[in-house]
C-alpha cells in the first residue's frame, strides 16, 4: 500500500513543484515574495475550466487558456502593484504587502465571477493502469509527465538560452544587467507573466487530479508552493521541484496512516523544522 501512496503523493507534489517553481522566479528577479500567486493562477484557471465547459470544447483547450488569464494578470499584478512601488525605490516590504493587496483583490473578484462552490471539472484519462502493486490512472501519468516536461524544459531554457542568462544577470544585480546593455523591464515582465502562466497549468492539473476545482483553494495551494519554496531553499530552482514532491508525498502518508486533518499541517509543521535545523533550506546556500 505504500507504494501506491507514494506513487499519489508523487501526482500531487509534481504540481506543488509548479507553483513552487512560480515564487522561486519572482524571488529569484524581484527579491519579493508574490502572496498573490495562488488566487491569481485559481482565477486563471477557473476562467479555462468556464470557457471549454460553456462552449463543449475538450478539457484540453482549457489550459492554454488558464496559462493566457494567468499571464495576463500576472502582468497587471507587475504594472499595477510592483513596478510603481519599485520606480520610488521603497523596501521590499512594501512590494509584499502590495501583492498582499493584490491577492486580495483577486480573492473577491473569483467570488463574485465563481462564487464559492466548487467547479466540476470533466473526468480526464479514466483508464486504470496496473503496475505491480500500483494503480495508475491515464490522468495521474498526464499531470506527472506534463510537470515533469515543464520543469525540464524551464530548466534547459533558464540555462541554455539568451533570454535564460538574461533572466540570471538579472536575478544577480539588476544595475549591473541593464549596464551590460539587458532590458531588465521586459525580463521582469517575462518573469512574471511565465511564473503566473506556469501556476495556471499547475492549477488545472489539480482539477483534473481532484476532478474539481474550488474558487478558494488558491490560498491553500499558495501557501503549499511557498512551503516548498522555503523548504527548498528561496531562489533554488531545483530546490522548489523537489521539495514540491516531498511534500506531497509527506502529505498523503500523513493522511493514509494518521488522519486527513493533519494533510495542511504537515507542509507547515515540515517549514518550521526546517527553519530550526537549516535556515537556508535543503538546496540553498549560506549568505
Amino acid at each position: 500500500m505504500i507504494w501506491q501512496q507514494l506513487f499519489n503523493g508523487l501526482t500531487v507534489g509534481s504540481t506543488y513543484s509548479l507553483i513552487a517553481i512560480g515564487y522561486t522566479l519572482i524571488f529569484g528577479v524581484l527579491r519579493i515574495i508574490n502572496m498573490a500567486h495562488g488566487q491569481i493562477f485559481i482565477f486563471g484557471s477557473l476562467v479555462g475550466l468556464s470557457v471549454t465547459v460553456n462552449s463543449g470544447l475538450p478539457i484540453g483547450v482549457a489550459f492554454p487558456v488558464a496559462v493566457i488569464i494567468s499571464a495576463l494578470l500576472g502582468l497587471g499584478l507587475e504594472f499595477a502593484a510592483l513596478r510603481p512601488l519599485r520606480k520610488k525605490n521603497v523596501p521590499h516590504l512594501a512590494s509584499l504587502i502590495s501583492t498582499i493587496g493584490f491577492a486580495i483583490l483577486m480573492e473577491e473578484l473569483t467570488h463574485v465571477f465563481f462564487g464559492a462552490d466548487s467547479r466540476p471539472v470533466p473526468a480526464v484519462g479514466a483508464t486504470v493502469l496496473q503496475l505491480g502493486p500500483i494503480q495508475m490512472r491515464t490522468a495521474d501519468l498526464i499531470i506527472i509527465g506534463t510537470s515533469l516536461c515543464l520543469m525540464v524544459v524551464l530548466h534547459y531554457w533558464i540555462q541554455k538560452t539568451k533570454m535564460g542568462k538574461a533572466l540570471r544577470a538579472t536575478a544577480e544585480n539588476v544595475e549591473t544587467a541593464g549596464i551590460l546593455g539587458i532590458n531588465t523591464n521586459a525580463v521582469i515582465i517575462m518573469t512574471v507573466m511565465i511564473a503566473s502562466g506556469l501556476g495556471g497549468i499547475a492549477g488545472m492539473l489539480i482539477g483534473v487530479a481532484y476532478s474539481a476545482l474550488i474558487p478558494t483553494m488558491g490560498l491553500t495551494l499558495g501557501f503549499k508552493g511557498l512551503a516548498a519554496l522555503i523548504l527548498g531553499g528561496v531562489g533554488s530552482i531545483p530546490g522548489a521541484m523537489v521539495c514540491g514532491v516531498i511534500i506531497g508525498m509527506s502529505e498523503v502518508l500523513a493522511v493514509a496512516y494518521g488522519d486527513s486533518s493533519y494533510r495542511d499541517a504537515v507542509a507547515f509543521g515540515m517549514i518550521i523544522i526546517i527553519l530550526l535545523v537549516r535556515p537556508q533550506g535543503l538546496f540553498g546556500q549560506k549568505a
